[in-house]
């Protein structure tokens, strides 16, 4: 018997005629239309949209410290192997959901399996978490940018308001010592003037040699000047005192907001909302650029960077490989738990921009490409962090191991001060500065987008007015920050990145591939890839199958038994969260957990059929069947 396809369309759930698909009726009795869900307008564009996501400041500030403390270039061997067997399954099994179904992750998981509703709703909490203190970030990034048009770059200088005593200019220092060639005894930059050497090293009972060492009679040692002197980098009291205004803010001396991040936080804010006020489509044009322009930055830097002396050393110390290290199970944590960072998983953020592909895009080539390519970057912008940090320590006659930092001292400390010293150092601070600010909006736009979606999908009818949801879902996350503004708001901000994507997103990714391998199952999960125009061979199913159902899971797990036994208590710098502030974030971290418990066990008590909750639902299914489309984020009242 031969079955009309429009017959076929209508006994799938939630069908509607689209093949003019302008508008859909919103119910029968509303003159309301809903516009249908859009697709991106290239397949390009959603390959550098989440390229843009997945590259982000992590692979810049997060991954060379890493490398530097886990054995150099041992180091890569554990990350590459991290990306192979978890990080490229996730990312392909979110990949899957959201293109399959055409809907972001909280509808998504909901119709494909009812116990793990709350799942969507986790990385829905994460990405809000995220997005809300990640816009701090771009907010100090707008600060150095607005300085960087300055001649003077003020972070380099010893003579503002906020300075301290021990305040120590490199630039300054440079010129003391140029400026006494030939002297008796060098003279460095010490407490706000050209100081001898000699007479410091007198002064403590040593004799001054030279402008980096004093001599220790007593035991015949040279001793290193900057070990024996208290001094705080220009750069570090500019970042500390006037960026962050901190002075003695503490939990219990919070602060009011500082008007200069209110004010760079709202730009950034500003910023999103224009490049995401037509949704999907607007990222997909951003992305041309977000996509491209760092690498173009970060190789002007690499070749600048290899011209200056000292540049050299700086990656020897990056890539001589120490292969003991590679014995310790922390070395394996940090590989597995930095490739999370890098590719942006357990976010949702990755299945809401695939439910905008069209059905039969090659998800499997995508998740592929966007995992190499996330893994250079990491590699390559090692190189350009170490040769960049080779030059400063040679700069400064400092081991290159001192000097070394991860997160907000490199970005903000130590990269400004190395740049002090380039030649046309105000030129390479605006590129760099835009770079890193290209670099964290990359990242922001598919969070965002990830939030709209999910409260789109949620009300149907709101599509034709995204824009509206766009600027409430800003306005609310950047009402969110303020506190994060206050002198004391770097506290909350720590907080907020030790506990939210942090662990959390360990047990979300290992809940993301075990609903799909342990409960749609394999054959089910490969007859929907099949769906979508791609075929796979029998060594490429078992390598999939092998990772979906046992490695992955398992590895994330691991990886999160392990970071919760090293986490220890919250600190920032050298002061330790006290019991309370930490039991909050803790606090944060479970409740991106708590929805995917909650849901759950509501599912158990108010359900009868219990093992209907690990089947599909009716409401799941492809988004596209025969070439037409079936808009299943359409619930009708």
């Amino acid at each position: 018997m031969t079955v009309n396809m429009e017959d076929k369309l209508k006994s799938t759930p939630l069908y509607f005629p689209v093949a003019d698909v302008t508008s859909i009726p919103r119910d029968s009795s509303s003159a309301n239309l809903i516009q249908k869900r859009n697709n991106w307008s290239r397949p390009i564009e959603f390959i550098l949209s989440c390229l843009s996501y997945a590259i982000g400041l992590g692979n810049i500030w997060r991954f060379p410290f890493l490398a530097f403390r886990n054995g150099g270039g041992a180091f890569l061997i554990p990350y590459l192997l991290s990306a192979i067997f978890i990080g490229m399954p996730i990312l392909f099994a979110e990949l899957i959901v959201g293109q399959y179904s055409g809907l972001g992750p909280i509808k998504a998981y909901e119709f494909l399996a009812p116990l793990f509703k709350g799942l969507g709703y986790s990385t829905l909490i994460v990405i809000t978490f995220v997005s809300i203190y990640y816009m701090l970030i771009i907010a100090w990034v707008l600060f150095y940018l607005y300085t960087s048009f300055f001649p003077s770059m003020t972070w380099g200088r010893c003579d503002n308001e906020w300075n301290t005593k021990n305040c120590y200019s490199i630039l300054e220092d440079v010129n003391c010592r140029v400026n006494n060639v030939g002297n008796e005894s060098d003279k460095i930059f010490y407490r706000g003037q050209c100081t001898n050497v000699s007479n410091i090293c007198t002064s403590i009972g040593l004799v001054g040699i030279n402008a980096t060492h004093c001599f220790n009679s007593t035991i015949s040692t040279n001793i290193p000047i900057h070990t024996i002197i208290n001094r705080t980098l220009s750069s570090e009291e500019f970042y500390y005192e006037n960026v962050l205004g901190l002075g003695d803010a503490s939990w219990e001396n919070w602060g009011w907001p500082r008007w200069q991040l209110v004010l760079c936080f709202l730009i950034g804010w500003v910023l999103v909302y224009l490049c995401l006020v037509k949704g999907i489509h607007s990222i997909g044009k951003v992305a041309y650029f977000t996509s491209t322009f760092p690498y173009l930055v970060l190789a002007a830097l690499l070749v600048r960077a290899m011209t200056l002396p000292g540049s050299y050393e700086g990656i020897l110390f990056y890539i001589i490989p120490d292969w003991e290290k590679l014995l310790s199970p922390g070395v394996w944590g940090d590989a597995s738990s930095q490739i999370f960072y890098s590719l942006g998983l357990g976010c949702g953020s990755l299945v809401a921009l695939s439910s905008y592909n069209k059905f039969n895009n090659n998800c499997h080539y995508d998740s592929i490409f966007i995992s190499i390519v996330s893994f250079a970057t990491a590699l390559f912008g090692g190189f350009v962090v170490f040769a960049t940090l080779g030059f400063l320590a040679h700069s400064m006659q400092e081991p290159i191991e001192t000097i070394v930092t991860s997160g907000p001292g490199l970005t903000f400390i130590t990269y400004p001060e190395a740049i002090l010293l380039m030649p046309g150092s105000q030129a390479w601070a605006i590129l760099f500065f835009l770079m890193m600010l290209t670099l964290g909006l990359g990242s922001q736009f598919p969070g965002v987008q990830m939030i709209s979606t999910s409260i789109i999908d949620h009300w149907p009818h709101l599509r034709n007015q995204e824009w509206k949801v766009t600027a409430g879902v800003c306005m609310g996350c950047f009402v969110a920050g303020l506190p994060m503004t206050c002198k004391g708001g770097i506290y909350l901000f720590t907080l907020m990145e030790w506990h939210t994507a942090s662990w959390a997103i360990l047990l979300i990714g290992a809940g993301e591939v075990a609903i799909f391998s342990w409960v749609y199952g394999m054959e089910r999960t490969y007859d929907s890839i099949r769906e979508m125009g791609m075929k796979f061979c029998k060594a490429t199913k078992f390598f999939w199958s092998s990772v979906w159902m046992v490695i992955t899971p398992i590895g994330s797990v691991g990886i999160f038994i392990f970071i919760l036994t090293d986490l220890g208590s919250t600190e920032f710098r050298d002061y330790v969260f006290p019991v309370w502030a930490d039991t909050l974030g803790w606090m944060f971290g479970l409740s991106t957990l708590l929805p995917f418990v909650l849901f759950g066990v509501y599912s158990l008590i108010t359900t009868k059929d219990r093992k209907a909750l690990l089947e599909p639902t009716e409401n799941w299914g492809p988004q596209e069947v025969d070439g037409q489309r079936v808009d299943r984020g359409l619930v009708l009242p």
